[in-house]
């Protein structure tokens, strides 16, 4: 576990779960009623930052590129909403308890962590809760600053970050003049990765004829006659004689092998593009409303 300092400086950099996998960025630290240590931390998710959930600090520690939780990104993600508004009753932070199947510890004793499976009910939950809110380090219970002030404004933001004083937009300016600061919403746009189809090659067995032309040969039987003269031959006695010739012939023989032909493979090709996206934003016109005497006016 890292200390409150450490925690303190991990506010605005990068958060990763338990599995190394980048959830958001670290908005604010929550302490314990009864201990009044960091427990819970707020995580800034969404494609524009603009959701927060509440994470317990058990099991996470702090590197050089952020801050490291012992819970797991859908688990951050499926963590009930509750607003960051700078305390939480102790009903809204018994439901972050019973989410992320922790026990809140007792006045006096650590944080027991993680408990077993089916140990959390209600009853448990009515012990070790007694009393036990969370509030942003500098804020009372009903959310407001130390010093009387609500610390946020109706958006939401930091008023002694901005420079303003509890009346929400009007204050001085450094050299103590009556000014008020003019904001505007801005437009910001980013790209998500989303899966839009998939291609798979599937190899299958196909039958077709082919003909290919032998060539072949056979013999064949002729007869052939040839007179014999008078000195060529002797006379003999007639009788029955015969002969026989054994004949060939060549039949073609089909065998198969099978051999490589080709190699099919799939390969991704990124093809930027350009695409034009829009919305409303706001900003703020401030009119000066001259009731003084013309004279008194500086033109």
């Amino acid at each position: 576990m890292s200390t409150a300092q450490e925690l303190e400086r991990a506010i605005g950099k990068d958060v990763y779960d338990v599995e190394g996998n980048k959830v958001g960025t670290v908005a604010n630290l929550y302490a314990s009623d009864l201990s009044g240590e960091p427990e819970w931390v707020t995580v800034k998710t969404g494609l524009f930052g603009n959701k927060e959930s509440f994470v317990p600090l058990t099991g996470a520690h702090t590197e050089r590129d952020g801050l490291h939780l012992g819970a797991r990104k859908d688990t951050i993600k499926d963590a009930p909403r509750i607003d960051d508004q700078g305390h939480l009753s102790e009903a809204e932070a018994a439901e972050l308890y019973r989410h992320y199947d922790l026990k809140s510890a007792m006045p006096g004793q650590p944080r027991s962590g993680q408990s077993q499976p089916g140990r959390y009910d209600d009853a448990a939950a009515g012990q070790g809760m007694s009393g036990n809110g969370l509030r942003r380090p500098g804020t009372n219970e009903q959310g407001m600053s130390e010093h009387g002030m609500d610390a946020h404004g109706m958006d939401g933001q930091d008023l002694s970050a901005r420079g303003m004083d509890a009346r929400g937009r009007d204050g001085r300016g450094v050299d103590g003049q009556e000014s008020m600061v003019r904001s505007e919403e801005r437009l910001r746009a980013g790209t998500e990765t989303v899966e839009t189809g998939r291609v798979r090659l599937h190899k299958h067995v196909v039958t077709e004829e082919q003909q290919v032309t032998v060539p072949v040969s056979h013999e064949e039987v002729h007869v052939t006659r040839e007179p014999i003269g008078d000195g060529e031959a002797r006379g003999g006695d007639i009788q029955e004689d015969e002969r026989e010739v054994v004949l060939h012939e060549e039949r073609p023989v089909v065998a198969k092998e099978t051999v490589p032909v080709e190699r099919v493979g799939l390969d991704t090709e990124t093809v930027r593009d350009e695409q034009q996206v829009s919305d409303t934003v706001r900003k703020e016109q401030i009119e000066v409303e001259d009731t003084t005497d013309p004279k008194h006016r500086r033109s």
